[in-house]
């Protein structure tokens, strides 16, 4: 009984370590004397900058509100230049049902002059599902994006979106795709 009593005490004095290393406040902590007390020499009292941390509540010594790094830019943002051409930038699917997988393929030209770069397709939700190519698509060149549409359970009037970056100015398009999805009844 006695073992038990030691083992939940330990677990109690490791979960207060772990929070207090991970959860507690970054803010720095001052301390002030006590308003009766006064200084022993003849310098005024300055308090203490706002800029001390507790290295105890942050080991890492990052200062409080400093501002977090900008995030890097898309590669597409730094990258040269092209055009495309989509012969269509949306598609109605018509009336589908539940549970169905429905494809559409976007075709694409690179109509500028450098090599066009897809950095990404991303789907507005789970369900619309795009493959694009991964190669450079040479001036002059076509390509295509597949877009799975399976509408799971969803119903009625359904508008989805694919974001593409790539190196084209902008460097996002968008495709569009629609359906009126039916209920599936047993």
């Amino acid at each position: 009984m006695k073992e038990n009593i030691k083992i939940g005490l330990l677990g109690v004095i490791a979960l207060t370590v772990v929070i207090n290393t991970f959860f507690m406040d970054d803010t720095p902590t001052r301390r002030s004397a006590p308003e009766s007390v006064t200084p022993q020499s003849n310098m005024a009292a300055t308090p203490a900058p706002n800029n001390l941390v507790n290295p105890i509540n942050n080991p890492l010594g990052a200062q409080p509100n400093a501002q977090p790094p900008a995030p890097a830019p898309k590669l597409s943002e730094t990258r040269t230049k092209t055009s495309v051409n989509f012969a269509d930038l949306s598609h109605n699917f018509g009336k589908i049902k539940q549970d169905t997988k429905n494809v559409k393929v976007f075709k694409f030209t690179n109509s500028g002059s450098e090599p066009l770069i897809i950095e990404d397709a991303v789907g507005s939700c789970g369900c619309t599902v795009p493959k694009f190519p991964r190669e450079p698509i040479m001036p002059g060149k076509s390509g295509e994006i597949e877009v799975e549409y399976s509408p799971g359970k969803q119903q009625g009037a359904q508008t989805k979106t694919v974001t593409i970056t790539a190196n084209t100015d902008p460097i996002t398009s968008t495709l569009n795709i629609s359906a009126e999805v039916e209920a599936v009844t047993l």
